[in-house]
């Protein structure tokens, strides 16, 4: 993963818990870089120890940390950094999620060794749509749940994201009803 994605890991523990829980977190998770450069690749394994030491140190399940990144990296990580992209993105919720696939599309450009995931829409309704999420990552189910729950912030938009299908039991990706 690129370093942004751990410098959003170390922003989300600093705000809300202090730079001495976050000093914790590395030690336990045996990470010894002072800062992670934004465009500089790093490997996933760094960010998934980050978030199994701050289940540990914070206890607080794997699942529920992921989710609060997922929400954290829209509402402050994405915002600042892709700013422009993201108003590009769609005028409302539903929109934004049709347009995930030019975004991604989009911040590859800024990172040539990007392995975005795949997002697809299917089965949209007047207050519904069905969200495909394909991934070689396991385990991240719980941050698109986040993720698209801040959207929904960003959006003034009351959402309910139900995991209709998963990676985990057995599907080749996950699938999202999305409800607002």
């Amino acid at each position: 993963m690129y370093g942004m994605v751990n410098r959003s890991v170390e922003d989300m523990v600093k705000s809300a818990h202090g730079e001495a829980m976050w000093l914790e977190i590395k030690r336990r998770a045996g990470v010894t870089e002072d800062i992670f450069i934004s465009n500089a690749g790093y490997p996933d394994e760094i960010t998934y120890k980050l978030v199994g030491a701050a289940s540990e140190v914070m206890q607080i399940p794997a699942d529920k940390i992921l989710h609060a990144f997922g929400e954290h990296w829209v509402l402050n990580t994405a915002r600042k950094g892709y700013g422009p992209m993201m108003a590009m993105g769609g005028a409302n919720l539903p929109q934004f999620l049709e347009n995930l696939p030019a975004f991604h599309d989009r911040v590859a450009l800024l990172y040539p060794n990007l392995i975005p995931p795949r997002f697809a829409v299917s089965d949209r309704a007047e207050r519904s749509l069905r969200l495909h999420y394909y991934t070689e990552r396991p385990g991240l189910t719980p941050f698109v749940e986040g993720l698209i729950h801040g959207l929904g912030k960003m959006f003034e938009t009351a959402v309910q994201v139900t995991l209709q299908e998963n990676r985990g039991t057995g599907h080749d990706h996950d699938v999202f009803l999305v409800a607002w």
